[in-house]
């Protein structure tokens, strides 16, 4: 569960490497982001040559949080840290061409069957 101000690492390769997050997009203003959430952050640090700077406003979906999530079999599921995919702001299709780290398959019932299909292993 992420809320406002909160820092996700990036997963991805667009250049962005950690990013703050001041909106949660969605049905009456979510007051917290889970795993397959759009959230709207602004770029925190970030590599020298990557498509994104230090200041842009940028679109996530989060991919893993240190919250447990429960799964409909009784089973839970956690990660050792916060992280999100940037996405283009109109489509779920993610910027960047590579994803780093493992994926939950929870974000495939969301739509992000582009996010599963590039990632390297999906729990």
């Amino acid at each position: 569960m992420l809320q406002v101000r909160s820092w996700i690492k990036i997963a991805d390769n667009t250049g962005a490497k950690t990013v703050a997050m001041f909106s949660s997009n969605g049905k009456n203003h979510k007051r917290f982001a889970r795993i397959g959430d759009v959230v709207v952050c602004s770029v925190r640090e970030s590599a020298p040559k990557g498509q994104v700077k230090k200041g842009d406003k940028v679109y996530v979906v989060i991919v893993r949080t240190r919250k447990e999530v429960r799964r409909k079999d009784g089973s839970y599921i956690r990660f050792d840290d916060n992280a999100g995919v940037l996405v283009s702001k109109d489509s779920v299709e993610p910027k960047g061409t590579r994803i780093f780290g493992p994926i939950p398959r929870e974000l495939r019932e969301k739509g992000f069957s582009k996010i599963i299909s590039l990632a390297p292993e999906v729990i």
